[in-house]
């Protein structure tokens, strides 16, 4: 059995995680990490994708989240991110809503009429958020 360790999701509504876990993985900027106890320290941007909880024995659960910080140190990882949602919290009409809304910006950005990095931004979360959603259901 690997030694735990504590995890923190922090948004700004709520703490949304709060538990010791064996591996902790997100997407970075530079690609997926995984986290375990006593991992080197550092502090690096996260990206739209899951946060992968793995508590050990094949028990593990996932949430998604959007951009954020994590910081990590030999005993803890706090991850500060915008949003996060358990699969169950994902409400699949909204997604596919903002989904839809999100592919008007972008082509409504073809005519300079829409800022396209904010646009880029919720189409990840809405297809982020659809996959996890369908995957669970």
């Amino acid at each position: 059995m690997a030694k735990k360790f504590q995890v923190e999701i922090v948004t700004p509504n709520r703490i949304f995680f709060d538990d010791e876990v064996e591996k902790f993985v997100v997407r970075t900027t530079t690609g997926d990490i995984a986290v375990l106890h006593e991992h080197t320290p550092l502090v690096t941007p996260v990206e739209i994708g899951r946060a992968k909880l793995i508590f050990g024995d094949e028990n593990e659960q996932e949430a998604t989240i959007s951009p954020g910080i994590l910081t990590v140190d030999d005993s803890k990882a706090i991850l500060l991110t915008d949003a996060a949602e358990w699969p169950e919290e994902i409400d699949l009409d909204r997604a596919e809503r903002a989904k839809k809304r999100a592919k008007e910006r972008l082509e409504a950005q073809k005519k300079n009429e829409v800022d396209e990095t904010r646009a880029q931004v919720s189409l990840g979360k809405a297809v982020n958020r659809i996959e996890l959603a369908k995957r669970k259901k």
